[in-house]
């Protein structure tokens, strides 16, 4: 079973009509989008995450509990409230978003669960929201060191986020501890160049990854790479008009986790050729979880291209 541990919130993304912009509630978080797609596509899932005592926190519970979860341990926090994410879509169905997060619960974690959580788990995923505040970084530090010694995967999708932190450079130094503990990591081009300082992309995701890491990495149009055992591959992009582009890569990694967790790290070509199409599919509808396609239409669409 893939856990993934950290933030559930509400995306709220922009609607624009007659002049008049709205906003429509959608469940989101990246680790939450990444289970749900993982049990979407008929995979063993759970997820770990915290949420306030408000409205916002009774829709999320009882969105989780109706996605066919495996383990689902979402929980209230009387005195907190829950994250939101405003998100404005472009003409290409980019997105451009801030955060709400105020005295938030999405980092207030308690350390009693660790142990369960590895006892179920075979790959962990750490999200990264909870990384820009020290108890949420506590509680990571300390579910990682318990995971390596119990002999599990961590996975981590960067997700890079400088306005959540008080600085760019402190919001680097943070990422790059927990790439350098994770054994599957994720990242976008831009990020990339982030945290190598290698000038050609395939040297810097090689360096990223080292000896024993596989790195994954999404090039948008063009597709996406990893890197196993210093080796590069590539693997095309399926060519969609996006409608919105919220949970693309969210349901890319769902897709590789799915099938690494199923079949282990020799079977990366087939998780990242699975994530491109997961990624692809999710744009063509609003929201991250809603519009995540079904393993059906995501094993029909293998079927095609073979």
């Amino acid at each position: 079973m893939v856990i993934c541990v950290g933030e559930i919130l509400a995306d709220m993304i922009a609607q624009p009509s007659d002049g008049i912009l709205t906003y429509g509630r959608y469940a989101g978080g990246a680790p939450f989008n990444v289970a749900c797609g993982i049990a979407k596509l008929g995979g063993e899932a759970g997820f770990y995450g915290r949420v306030g005592d408000d409205l916002i926190g009774d829709f999320l519970i009882s969105f989780a509990q109706g996605k066919n979860l495996a383990y689902c341990n979402v929980k209230k926090l009387p005195d907190r409230n829950t994250t939101l994410a405003f998100v404005e879509l472009d003409g290409d169905g980019d997105r451009h978003f801030c955060f709400y997060r105020k005295h938030t619960a999405d980092y207030c974690f308690d350390e009693a669960d660790i142990p369960e959580i590895i006892e179920k788990a075979n790959i962990i995923y750490v999200g990264s929201l909870a990384l820009s505040e020290e108890r949420g970084r506590q509680f990571m530090d300390k579910l990682i060191a318990a995971a390596k010694s119990a002999g599990k995967k961590i996975c981590y999708d960067v997700n890079y986020r400088d306005d959540i932190f008080p600085d760019a450079q402190r919001a680097k130094e943070i990422y790059a501890k927990y790439i350098g503990a994770a054994d599957i990591v994720k990242l976008s081009e831009e990020e990339v160049a982030l945290f190598s300082a290698k000038g050609n992309i395939d040297d810097a995701v090689k360096e990223l990854a080292g000896r024993d890491k596989l790195v994954f990495v999404t090039l948008g149009a063009k597709g996406s790479l990893y890197c196993l055992d210093g080796k590069i591959s590539r693997v095309g992009a399926i060519s969609l008009r996006p409608v919105d582009t919220t949970g693309a890569g969210d349901a890319y990694f769902a897709g590789v986790l799915s099938v690494l967790d199923k079949n282990g790290f020799a079977a990366a070509y087939d998780a990242a050729r699975t994530g491109s199409i997961c990624g692809s599919l999710t744009t063509l509808g609003k929201g991250a979880v809603d519009a995540f396609p079904a393993g059906e239409e995501v094993q029909k669409l293998i079927s095609m291209l073979k």
